[in-house]
């Protein structure tokens, strides 16, 4: 495991007093390693976890050639061009058994959705495609082609075949897919526990009274839920007082009880607290200030206690600032520890709907509001005042504009990237 000297060294354009987004993203990639134990789950309580192994099929999916649509099966080399095709209904077939009989040139076998196609059978015509009168159909020329309507035998997966990857976080799609194959249960990378607490003395918890220069902790509130939608389990540890002897008891709490720490307030530079001293004592940690809005200042690291290691996201005290940085490094970077392989955002293109004011070096993260214009297109406009305390604008926003380093200002109509939060936050 490499220290943060080492992992500083390493990367290039480092400068802790001026770190870039992009360089505190890969300088987490490489402090943050994943957890290697692992547990079997059944497919109810797999939802959001993260898989171990790849899944291999142990069957073909579907098992057998089957039919598409409720029509009636027929082999197409009876078609001619431009000519109808009359045929006589021998039978029917339906989900769940094997029909059995033969169907013979010139007839046909009514069949339902899902149900076997004979081998003599490559090709289904809708009901409502057909001329039925008693026994006999009339296809008109032109509506049904070779092999339409027909589901292959492994057309979805082959028996051998990977139909999940190792890595691949588990949503309602895949549930679906591991039990089609008959699998009860799967893999996965065990939960990531998370502690996290807010500190300073000036911070007051619901129910305390409120008291002159004091305000009530929202941070914990909203870390709580970025993290409880991760699937992680959460360790809250309430808030922590600008004491030596509470915070070493927290660090070191954390440390052994978690895979990560999560701390609000004391990271800024000059402030008179001993968050910043104990992180230095008790861990491997570098303090930085990013070039970012919001969120400057940030420290990282690994907290060790009892021959357990911890990664540590010293975050700052604005509300805004949290979220903000939580959702551009310490997400993906605990997705990273959970064993995701697809730790990135993904941006979407957006118009801006306003002028934005912006230098170049440093990244900028502007609450946003993205909806479709009457063109189809997206548009974002801002939520109004910015300020790393507004939290209101964090509940009225969709989605954080990413205006990057090495931007300048954006004219209206430009296009601008989007972080949106559905699911997120």
């Amino acid at each position: 495991m490499k220290t943060i000297e080492q992992i500083a060294a390493e990367l290039q354009g480092y400068d802790p007093q001026a770190l870039s987004a992009e360089r505190v993203n890969q300088f987490l990639a490489q402090l943050v390693e994943p957890v290697t134990a692992t547990e079997t789950v059944g497919v109810f309580e797999a939802l959001g976890r993260v898989l171990a192994q790849d899944v291999v099929s142990p069957i073909s999916v579907p098992p057998h050639d089957n039919s598409a649509m409720d029509g009636f099966g027929f082999h197409s080399s009876q078609l001619l061009p431009g000519q109808p095709l009359s045929l006589r209904v021998v039978g029917t077939a339906f989900a769940g058994k094997a029909w059995q009989g033969t169907v013979a040139a010139g007839e046909c076998l009514k069949i339902m959705t899902g149900a076997i196609m004979p081998p003599e059978l490559d090709t289904v015509v809708p009901l409502e495609f057909v001329k039925a009168q008693g026994e006999l159909i009339e296809i008109p020329p032109g509506v049904v082609s070779a092999g339409d309507n027909r589901r292959l035998l492994g057309e979805d997966l082959t028996a051998g075949q990977p139909a999940l990857r190792r890595g691949q976080t588990l949503g309602p799609a895949a549930l679906g897919l591991i039990a089609s194959l008959g699998l009860p249960g799967v893999e996965v990378v065990r939960k990531l526990k998370v502690a996290y607490f807010s500190t300073g003395d000036e911070i007051l918890s619901l129910g305390e009274p409120l008291r002159e220069g004091a305000v009530y902790d929202s941070n914990r509130y909203t870390v709580f839920g970025l993290l409880t939608r991760m699937g992680v389990e959460v360790i809250d540890m309430g808030v922590i007082k600008d004491e030596p002897a509470a915070l070493e008891a927290a660090f070191r709490q954390a440390a052994h009880e978690a895979d990560a720490i999560i701390t609000s307030g004391g990271v800024s530079m000059g402030e008179a607290d001993h968050t910043k001293a104990m992180m230095k004592q008790l861990g491997d940690v570098a303090f930085w200030r990013i070039a970012m809005r919001p969120g400057r200042p940030m420290a990282v690291g690994r907290i060790e206690e009892r021959g357990k290691s911890a990664a540590l996201f010293g975050l700052p005290g604005n509300p805004v600032a949290v979220m903000v940085t939580f959702l551009a490094f310490v997400r993906p970077a605990l997705q990273r520890l959970m064993g995701c392989q697809a730790c990135e955002p993904v941006l979407l293109k957006a118009h801006s709907a306003e002028a934005l004011r912006k230098k170049p070096g440093r990244t900028e993260y502007q609450r946003g509001v993205v909806s479709r214009g009457a063109d189809g297109s997206l548009r974002v406009r801002t939520t109004g005042n910015q300020g790393s305390g507004v939290l209101r604008s964090m509940v009225e926003a969709n989605g954080l504009i990413v205006l990057h380093h090495g931007q300048g200002n954006v004219a209206v109509g430009d296009e601008v990237d989007v972080m949106m939060f559905d699911g997120v936050i």
